[in-house]
């Protein structure tokens, strides 16, 4: 048997055999066609029509848009049923009934055209291979999107464990409203309190007596505690002792690792 073709002799797509077929009944000649054939004007015929929904002659039609005009506006078009077309051209021209016919039969033939015998269809080989073709590019395609759901759930997964000492420290430290001393933090980020002050001198957070910038303090990095010392010669001696916040110590690891890093590129 032969499958209905496309234009350029192809086998038409599955779904495409496959459509419901419309029902004759719903089939609808426009407002704009009814005018064509009896050789009036649109605008005259609409009249008409809406004359004998006023006199409960005929339904109220539905609307659709028309093609555009030259000066750009789009004219509506009622959408007639086939017992309310034959009032509207007696109404109108009696003598082009016969025309009116002829045109419903071209519509009604058009509707019922793409009958298709689906049992034959599955019968015939070729739509078994088309249908076949068609299942396994779509069970290709979803295997495809779930090996990527696959590796991008890996990667998550892998990230999550990276990440998992870095989230446990910042939850450990910034969380905490606890503060560290130079010696206590160099213990935490893995290095001697004499490098880690130098560091955070090259890095602008401390002067080079160890005192905290201020802007450091306002960012809530670093923080001072100031105290008094008792000299055996010089009597009481103010002291100002550096403190590192707990946000302050997750930005220094955080730069103290990537030093290392590019130390080893």
């Amino acid at each position: 048997m032969n499958i209905s073709s496309n234009p350029h002799g192809q086998p038409l797509s599955i779904t495409t055999h496959f459509q419901i077929q419309q029902n004759v009944s719903q089939a609808r000649m426009s407002s704009r066609e009814i005018a064509d054939l009896v050789g009036s004007r649109h605008d005259n015929v609409k009249i008409a029509i809406d004359r004998l929904v006023t006199k409960s002659v005929i339904s109220q039609p539905a609307m659709q848009d028309g093609p555009k005009a030259g000066n750009g506006v789009v004219v509506q078009e009622y959408l007639v049923n086939k017992r309310d077309s034959y009032i509207i051209v007696a109404q109108l021209c009696p003598e082009f009934t016969a025309r009116l016919v002829d045109r419903w039969q071209e519509l009604e033939e058009q509707v019922a055209k793409p009958a298709f015998d689906y049992m034959a269809a599955l019968r015939d080989p070729r739509t078994l291979l088309a249908l076949l073709n068609e299942n396994v590019t779509k069970v290709v395609a979803l295997e495809a999107d779930n090996t990527e759901l696959t590796k991008e759930n890996h990667l998550l997964e892998v990230k999550v464990e990276q990440d998992a000492p870095k989230v446990a420290f910042h939850d450990m430290v910034v969380v905490s409203h606890k503060t560290y001393n130079a010696a206590q933090a160099a213990k935490i980020i893995g290095t001697g309190r004499t490098r880690l002050l130098q560091f955070m001198r090259q890095k602008g957070w401390v002067t080079r007596t160890n005192e905290p910038y201020q802007a450091k303090i306002e960012a809530g990095l670093l923080d001072v505690k100031l105290g008094t010392f008792d000299h055996p010669t010089q009597g009481t001696i103010p002291t100002c002792s550096t403190l590192i916040t707990g946000k302050g110590l997750t930005k220094l690891q955080a730069m103290w690792q990537s030093r290392e890093a590019d130390l080893l590129e």
